[in-house]
């Protein structure tokens, strides 16, 4: 059974409250039990941190162990040249995701640190951009 982790950055623990109209209404945690049921070939885990520096520490974890990650680095994506960095250190592939189209959104969240060592990138699709990913892991 293929070891696949979602591990999503700042701001994310809010889904289901913040900014409803661009990211739902859910609860990731309550996502992430629907995806379990969804991809039980395989075998899911989750993280979340609001601090770069775990999000880096996670991958390093990680990044030579699993068969998959799945990445939403969130507004690091624009900013982190760390977190990009480490994706290019690993040997584990990294699907970017994004709940919304980044490119439909400020100019400043068109560039990612993450998508040039990316496997692939995922966007605009909702929650739905993380089933996708995993689909691709499949």
């Amino acid at each position: 059974m293929k070891k696949i982790i979602i591990i999503n950055g700042p701001n994310l623990n809010l889904l289901g409250k913040r900014e409803p109209e661009i990211y739902g209404s859910q609860s990731f945690e309550g996502y992430f039990k629907s995806l379990q049921q969804d991809f039980s070939a395989l075998e899911l885990d989750y993280f979340q941190s609001n601090i770069e520096g775990e999000l880096i520490d996670k991958l390093h974890d990680v990044g030579f162990s699993y068969d998959g990650i799945v990445l939403n680095a969130a507004a690091y994506t624009h900013t982190s040249v760390g977190i990009g960095d480490a994706v290019k250190g690993i040997s584990t592939p990294v699907i970017e995701v994004h709940i919304s189209n980044t490119y439909s959104r400020e100019e400043f969240r068109h560039q990612s640190f993450i998508s040039p060592n990316a496997k692939g990138v995922v966007l605009g699709f909702g929650l739905k951009s993380y089933a996708l990913a995993l689909q691709s892991f499949l």
